[in-house]
């Protein structure tokens, strides 16, 4: 049976009525290996065997739309995914060198590994290229898009490497996967502002909302 199409041509997304489908994909991707900071090697599915799992594919660690959403995946408090039993998984593109330095630029302390030969990426479909659509304001994006990436580009020229620490091109996704080979969620994003929003993947996955703007909550009593 197909996944079904997303109105308004979006990224094709797995149904949870799909089982069969969702065991075969991740069955695909569990031996893959991803590496750490320090450079070990993990199969893919090792990540998810044991529970639910958000998974992020970002594009590349010098996109500046791809800092800001992991900032805000950075404010996602630990005690939500435990409490509602979820792991939080980045996943980049780029050599497993740059990881602790993304980290400490984006404050991010959850888990992070990369696939530098993008064979994950390949596998689950995640597209290549800008993909002209609509993807309307992202609510992760709260401040100035040109200014943010003649930074990121200022941060490829002067680092010791010239390098965009990844494929420029290679578009993310994010998925829901576990436990055991099955993914129940998968978006694959169509171009740069096409992020699923953080809230409405932690409400799949019965994790509290999390105020993403920069005004405190307000509390009524």
């Amino acid at each position: 049976k197909a996944a079904p199409e997303v109105s308004g041509g979006a990224a094709r997304v797995l149904a949870p009525s799909d089982p069969e489908r969702g065991q075969s994909l991740a069955a695909a991707v569990a031996e893959l290996p991803v590496l750490d900071a320090r450079r070990q090697q993990v199969p893919f599915g090792a990540l998810f065997r044991e529970r639910r799992t958000v998974v992020v594919f970002m594009r590349h660690f010098l996109c500046y739309i791809c800092k800001k959403y992991v900032e805000d995946l950075a404010r996602i408090p630990k005690s939500f995914l435990q409490e509602a039993d979820v792991t939080l998984i980045v996943i980049g593109q780029s050599s497993y060198h740059h990881i602790e330095s993304f980290c400490k630029l984006t404050g991010y302390s959850h888990e992070i590994y990369v696939d530098p030969e993008r064979e994950i990426y390949k596998r689950l479909g995640m597209k290549r290229g800008e993909e002209i659509a609509s993807s309307g304001q992202s609510p992760h994006i709260k401040s100035n898009l040109l200014s943010g990436s003649l930074q990121s580009l200022w941060r490829a020229v002067t680092g010791p490497l010239f390098n965009f620490q990844g494929d420029p091109a290679q578009q993310g996704g994010t998925l829901i996967l576990g436990p055991g080979n099955n993914i129940h969620f998968i978006d694959r994003d169509r171009n740069r502002l096409d992020h699923k929003p953080i809230n409405s993947v932690l409400q799949l996955v019965g994790v509290q909302h999390v105020n993403f703007t920069n005004r405190p909550s307000v509390i009524h009593v």
